[in-house]
C-alpha cells in the first residue's frame, strides 16, 4: 500500500488517482526509467518502454475511471478480480504476461520482473509525498490489487516460459546422444553385417582378419549398450536397484565379458584369486558398466603388449576394486591441464 505521508508544516490535497496520474504521468515514467537504469546490467528498450510501465498505467488510470464510474464488471474485465483468480482474465494479466516473457528472452531474472512494477509503486509513492497528495483507501486498494495481479501475470509467464526453455534444451541435449548412439551402433552394425556375409559366404574364416572385424564390432555395441544404459540409470529421477551378490562370481563376468576386447587390443588380462565368500551390497549393473569403462580405458592405453590386472582388496567395512596397468599414463602436461580444468570449473 502506498503511504499517504505529508511533510511538515505542509497541507495536503486531494484528487483522484485516476486524474493524479494523467497529470503527472511523464514524470512517473521518467522515474521508472531512472530506476531501471540505475540497476546493474540494465537499461529499458524500446520494447519496454511501449510495453511495460506505459501499458500498465493505461489499465490502472481505466480501471480507477471505470470504479469512479459505478462500473465494476469493467474494472474487473482491466485488471482482474483481488482473489488472484488465475482463471480470470483481464488486460492486465494479458500485458504483464508478454512483460514477463520479453525479461525472459532479454535475459534477466525473475527478480527483474517483480521489481519493474515496484518501480511503478515507488515512483507514485514518492511523487505523492512530493506533492503532498492523498488518495483514498478505495483507491490504494484498486492500485494494490492492478500491482498484484500484474506482478502475477508477468512472474506466470516469465516461469513458464523459462521452464519451457529449459525442457526444449534438455530435450535438443538427449536428441543429441540419441542420434549419436544410432549412428554409432549403425556403424558397428553395419560391419557386423558384411563380417558375417563374408563369413556365411565360406570365402573368410573365422579365425581371420574377418573374424577378429566381427568381434570388434560386437564388441562395440556392447560397450554402446553398456554405457548408454549407464547413463540412464544415474539420471535424475532414478532410483538405484542394489542388491547382495557373490563377488568372485561377478569378476567372473567381467572377465569373461572384458577377456574377448583384451584380445583384440593384444593386451595380456589378469585377474587375482577372489575369495568365494565375499559379497556386494550394491547396484550390480551400475557397478559391472563402471568397472568394463574402466578396464576398457585401461586396455585401449595399454595397447598391445601390455598388462592390466583386475583385483578386490578387504578394507574396515569395505572391498575396493582396483584396475592397474602399464601403459604410458598422461604426461605432466596433460595431468596439467586436467588439474587447471577442474579447478577452474569448480570455482
Amino acid at each position: 500500500m502506498i503511504p499517504s505521508i505529508l511533510r511538515a508544516g505542509t497541507h495536503a490535497s486531494t484528487s483522484m488517482m485516476h486524474t493524479f496520474l494523467i497529470t503527472h504521468r511523464a514524470e512517473l515514467e521518467r522515474r521508472c526509467r531512472e530506476k531501471v537504469a540505475n540497476r546493474p546490467g540494465r537499461s529499458p528498450n524500446t520494447q519496454q518502454l511501449e510495453q511495460g510501465v506505459p501499458m500498465f498505467l493505461d489499465q490502472l488510470i481505466s480501471t480507477l475511471q471505470a470504479e469512479n464510474r459505478g462500473a465494476g464488471h469493467e474494472s474487473l474485465a482491466l485488471s482482474g478480480p483481488s482473489s488472484g483468480d488465475p482463471s480470470s482474465h483481464s488486460e492486465v494479466g494479458a500485458s504483464a504476461a508478454i512483460h514477463g516473457s520479453d525479461l525472459l528472452t532479454m535475459g534477466y531474472s525473475i527478480n527483474e520482473v517483480v521489481h519493474d512494477y515496484g518501480d511503478l509503486c515507488q515512483a507514485v509513492s514518492d511523487l505523492s509525498i512530493d506533492l503532498n497528495q492523498v488518495f483514498t483507501v478505495h483507491e490504494f486498494r484498486t492500485l494494490n490489487r492492478c500491482l498484484d495481479n500484474g506482478i502475477a501475470g508477468a512472474v506466470t509467464a516469465f516461469s513458464e516460459d523459462r521452464d519451457l526453455v529449459i525442457a526444449e534444451g534438455q530435450a535438443l541435449k538427449t536428441n543429441e546422444r540419441l542420434g549419436f548412439l544410432a549412428h554409432e551402433l549403425r556403424n558397428h552394425l553395419n560391419t557386423a553385417m558384411l563380417a558375417l556375409t563374408a563369413i556365411k559366404s565360406g570365402s573368410v574364416g573365422l579365425d581371420g582378419p574377418t573374424g577378429r572385424a566381427l568381434d570388434r564390432s560386437l564388441v562395440g555395441l556392447r560397450v554402446l549398450i553398456d554405457r548408454s544404459l549407464a547413463e540412464v540409470r544415474v539420471g535424475p529421477g532414478m532410483a538405484l536397484h542394489r542388491s547382495v551378490f557373490n563377488l568372485a562370481n561377478f569378476i567372473g563376468e567381467i572377465k569373461h565379458s572384458a577377456s574377448l576386447e583384451a584380445e583384440l587390443l593384444e593386451c595380456g588380462f589378469h585377474v587375482e584369486p577372489i575369495s568365494p565368500i565375499l559379497t556386494v551390497d550394491a547396484d550390480k549393473d551400475l557397478l559391472f558398466s563402471a568397472l568394463g569403462n574402466l578396464l576398457q580405458n585401461a586396455f585401449k592405453f595399454s595397447g598391445k603388449g601390455g598388462i592390466v590386472t583386475l583385483s578386490a582388496d578387504i578394507g574396515a567395512d569395505r572391498i575396493q576394486i582396483s584396475v592397474k596397468d602399464n601403459g604410458p599414463g598422461l604426461s605432466e602436461q596433460a595431468v596439467t591441464r586436467h588439474v587447471l580444468a577442474v579447478h577452474t570449473w569448480r570455482f
